[in-house]
């Protein structure tokens, strides 16, 4: 009884994402068939003008999500190395507890406290614009997304076996020679998917984004420049009109961040389900 209702969940949920990747091509298809194809990854977003160029967005979405993910990592697999293996016994309980704690410290908290704390900051070191930019964004959404990643690292660092973790001491490696050449190596497979889901996370966040990064449909060359990502994108458009074919274009948008977060998935459970070395 349990296999079927675990096979039925599994069905309904991927009837569900189809018919939700359905949906999109549906409204996107009058867009994606007319003459607007051939402006759709062009740099010139101007709906008046019939130009709908998402390449902007795009740019803008990597500019953010990228730099917010390596940054993220390092301090995740630190963190996670202290809390599972570095620190006292009686510290680590804690240590993983401060981690579930933020991640349920809502997305909007961390972005209106960016607002009046970091923009500012940013303005006044960078001598120009308004604090508004890619480097806000990414650091917050790095916040963000490390308790993630660490949750995810700490469940892997965990499950090394305690045969090797004792046999490791009895040779007289020191707790960091054990976490470097022993637990780097088993858990490789599963760092590398913490970082591909930390940046699936960063990819599909809107909130930051939307708060932070400035929203202007401009080309980034600097981290201090403003950007709009595709999710900021598709809530600024949402908000403005439902029926011209700016509207649809969102949905191209979401049809494109579908791919990207299904790729980065496929590549997670193919290196999960890979044999530790």
């Amino acid at each position: 009884m349990g296999e079927g209702a675990a096979t039925m969940a599994a069905g309904i949920t991927f009837g569900v994402t189809l018919a939700i990747f359905g949906f999109m091509g549906w409204l996107a298809l009058p867009l994606l068939e007319g003459e607007t194809l051939s402006t759709l990854f062009t740099s010139v977003w101007n709906p008046q003008g019939g130009h709908f160029g998402i390449r902007p967005m795009i740019w803008g979405t990597l500019a953010v999500a990228l730099p917010a993910t390596l940054i993220a990592f390092p301090v995740s697999v630190g963190f996670a190395c202290v809390a599972t293996h570095l620190a006292p016994s009686w510290a680590r309980r804690p240590l993983k507890g401060i981690a579930g704690f933020m991640t349920g410290i809502p997305t909007v908290v961390y972005g209106f406290s960016a607002v009046f704390t970091l923009v500012p900051l940013i303005r006044r070191m960078a001598g120009q614009g308004s604090g508004f930019s890619i480097l806000g964004a990414a650091m917050v959404l790095a916040l963000l997304i490390s308790p993630t990643m660490i949750l995810i690292l700490i469940n892997a660092f965990e499950t090394t076996p305690q045969i090797w973790l004792r046999e490791f001491e009895a040779m007289g490696a020191t707790p960091e020679e054990t976490v470097w050449y022993l637990i780097f190596p088993v858990t490789t497979p599963a760092m590398v998917s913490a970082f591909l889901l930390g940046l699936g996370r960063a990819t599909g966040d809107t909130l930051i984004a939307l708060m932070l990064a400035g929203n202007a449909v401009l080309t980034p060359t600097s981290p201090l420049e403003p950007a709009r990502t595709l999710t900021a994108h598709i809530a600024l458009v949402m908000a403005a009109d439902f029926e011209s074919p700016e509207f649809r274009s969102i949905f191209a948008c979401g049809i494109l961040l579908y791919l990207i977060i299904f790729g980065l998935t496929l590549m997670v459970r193919y290196l999960t389900r890979r044999p530790c070395p």
